[in-house]
């Protein structure tokens, strides 16, 4: 189960405590606010990226604006002159304001809205966040968020199906408007789809989804050689020296960096002596034959060399894989490796500083990755 969620109040509370003040001019996110602590997970990928391949496969009402504003990657805008035949036009997902009886206008205690997220990687989900962006009188009072692993790629009927099963992973819980709201989850179990509720109606600007891709080892042992690395086989960003300017997470993304912050770039190191690096576990234990490094749009601020080291097993000593090397800006380096080297975590040394866009990893898991791959896979 899960987290530290506020329950929603009772309904003899105050219902506008959590309310932001209205728009007044200037910055947007001048009064944004946070709520809950998102420091434990914020740093793990974001499952629900849709560079990973995410989707908001269904919704049961979207009247003001469209489900799959949730996954956009920049945060949300807002325009306050911007409005359509419908109303307001806000950047995120908002439904109509649902209604009761004439007897009993609110909406009855059960009555919800939905929408079903697919995970771009299936995984291990460490916390959610909730953001409310803008949406300051018109957020949900509460959300809830179930989970589901279906194989496959299933569609919104074989997801609403009564077969199914969901585990609650964030209990109804208050959110505040206009703000980023965090929840954590304990589950060790792995899912493949999300179904964001809230309570009863309202808007939500963003979904973030962090946690630790599992992914299927039979998938990648027909593969044969793999990026041992990426987010998307389940490498898993574990600490850096800097991280000012962007997540050393995106180095291990899928596909190709698209502007100069899509990748890790640190800020300028004065020490002389010193280097800036990041450390990744790979999916499991694996064989490595090769590797790439690509400074992709960094031109002025590349790292001017690289170093790449292993490690096999949480304790076990360093060893070199590749040596000090000059990188060149906005270049793609390949290296193969004279003999294959066996590792379970990998640190890459920038020198002295600058960025690096994307790393790859390739080989194959061995026996031991495998076997304990499976076990993580099958878990729960």
């Amino acid at each position: 189960m899960t987290t530290t969620p506020t329950p929603e109040a009772p309904h003899t509370a105050d219902p506008h405590a959590n309310d932001a003040a209205p728009y007044a001019g200037g910055d947007p996110y001048a009064d944004y606010r946070a709520f809950g602590d998102a420091t434990g997970f914020d740093q793990l990928v974001d499952l629900a990226d849709r560079r990973l391949g995410a989707g908001v496969v269904a919704a049961n009402d979207e009247f003001f604006a469209q489900r799959e504003n949730l996954l956009v990657r920049e945060r949300a805008v807002f325009d306050p002159e911007h409005f359509g035949h419908k109303g307001k036009i806000m950047d995120g997902w908002e439904t109509r304001r649902r209604r009761g009886t004439a007897g009993s206008p609110f909406p009855a205690p059960e009555d919800h809205d939905w929408a079903i997220v697919r995970l771009g990687a299936p995984g291990v989900i460490r916390g959610i966040v909730v953001d409310t962006a803008h949406f300051r009188g018109n957020y949900p009072q509460g959300v809830s968020i179930q989970a589901a692993a279906v194989p496959g790629a299933p569609g919104p009927e074989e997801l609403l199906a009564d077969d199914v099963k969901w585990e609650e992973i964030v209990p109804r819980a208050q959110v505040r408007g206009h703000a980023a709201n965090a929840f954590t989850v304990t589950s060790e179990r792995r899912f493949t789809h999300l179904r964001v509720c809230q309570h009863p109606d309202g808007g939500i600007a963003r979904l973030r989804v962090h946690g630790e891709v599992i992914p299927d080892p039979e998938w990648l042992g027909l593969l044969g050689t793999v990026d041992l690395v990426s987010v998307l086989n389940g490498g898993v960003y574990e600490d850096a020296s800097d991280r000012f300017y962007s997540s050393p997470t995106q180095i291990i993304l899928p596909g190709t960096s698209r502007k100069m912050d899509d990748g890790w770039e640190n800020r300028r190191r004065r020490v002389h002596g010193t280097n800036d690096w990041v450390r990744f576990r790979l999916a499991a234990q694996g064989s490595i034959r090769a590797v790439e490094i690509d400074t992709a749009y960094l031109k002025g601020n590349s790292a001017g060399w690289a170093a790449l080291s292993g490690r096999d097993g949480e304790s076990g000593e360093w060893f070199e894989i590749i040596p000090r090397t000059r990188l060149q800006p906005d270049t793609l380096h390949r290296f193969a490796l004279g003999a294959e080297v066996v590792a379970t975590h990998v640190r890459l040394d920038a020198f002295p500083d600058g960025g690096v866009a994307r790393m790859r990893v390739h080989g194959a898991l061995t026996e031991a990755g495998r076997a304990e791959l499976v076990t993580r896979f099958r878990r729960g």
